[in-house]
């Protein structure tokens, strides 16, 4: 609990954990919004603020201009979100009179183009092969990577999420915002996921994670979810045996396959769908066909 919580007491402290408990509800938000929380009161403390009733609207503006030196617009202005969040939430319980970051205005910043590396087709398919697939961990890994790629997924499913439908194989996919909705496999995402949930015989275990780590000492599927931050490790270190130099990430096959897929003739429109995104505008940062643009045209400086 922040000093200054405390120094407003039991009852501010109360509905100060309520907002994280009761007011967000993806873990992801949560973590943020209580590190950015923390981290400014936390300054708040030290610049001599008594209780999180005495904050003022230079002190919320000081930080965040303190903020903009070391750290990137976006996550300023998410910085400044959580701030009025949580204020927003301690002003209608009683527990301060105004909310001190109402007034104050974050760094200006414009997206038009993502900046999430991105992988060609001849590199995904280079990465995809180069995994072995003689073990559980192989499996899993190539049936996790072409599930990003092929159906632009943020991956968090149980088992029972891969079902037959119109004969063929179908995921379920849930998205950020507990938004969900379900696509039909790619002919060969199709072939890797039957592979691995039969040859790991997870399929008998429906109810239970899709992707699993690995057991200590047994080189088996475990039980336990596999957790973001291992799925992050393995795609690196999966790029690295590759010999990818692009320094990629998870949300790195979402765009590959997003650009991809518009590459072929897919459409704007129907990459939207697929992506579950409310807007082309969102899908548009994903599609890097300007990128071969910009290479062909710098090739034509020659000196």
């Amino acid at each position: 609990m922040p000093a200054l919580v405390e120094a407003a007491g039991e009852r501010a402290g109360v509905r100060f954990l309520e907002f994280f408990a009761s007011a967000i509800r993806n873990p992801h938000t949560r973590r943020a919004y209580a590190r950015a929380a923390s981290d400014f009161l936390a300054w708040c403390t030290g610049a001599g603020v008594p209780s999180i009733t005495a904050v003022r609207p230079l002190h919320v503006a000081t930080w965040i201009e303190l903020q903009t030196q070391t750290h990137a617009a976006p996550t300023v202005r998410q910085q400044l979100a959580a701030i009025r969040h949580v204020f927003d939430w301690l002003v209608t319980r009683q527990i301060v009179p105004h909310n001190p970051a109402a007034s104050v205005r974050g760094p200006s910043h414009s997206v038009k183009t993502g900046r999430t590396p991105v992988l060609d087709a001849t590199e995904a398919r280079q990465l995809i092969d180069s995994i072995d697939v003689t073990t559980p961990s192989g499996l899993r890994d190539r049936a996790l990577i072409a599930l990003m790629v092929f159906s632009f997924a943020r991956v968090a499913m149980r088992v029972d999420d891969v079902y037959m439908q119109q004969r063929s194989l179908w995921v379920r996919l849930r998205e950020k915002g507990g938004k969900a909705h379900a696509m039909p496999c790619h002919h060969t995402l199709e072939a890797y996921l039957h592979a691995y949930l039969e040859e790991t015989g997870i399929a008998s275990d429906p109810k239970g994670p899709l992707f699993r780590t690995i057991a200590r000492g047994t080189g088996k599927l475990s039980s336990t979810p596999l957790p973001q931050a291992n799925a992050y490790a393995m795609v690196r270190r999966r790029a690295q045996a590759a010999g990818i130099g692009t320094a990629i990430g998870n949300h790195t096959f979402r765009a590959t396959g997003i650009t991809t897929y518009l590459k072929n003739g897919g459409t704007l429109e129907n990459a939207a769908a697929m992506a579950n995104h409310a807007s082309t505008r969102t899908t548009q940062l994903y599609d890097r066909r300007r990128d071969d643009i910009s290479l062909d045209e710098v090739e034509r400086i020659r000196v």
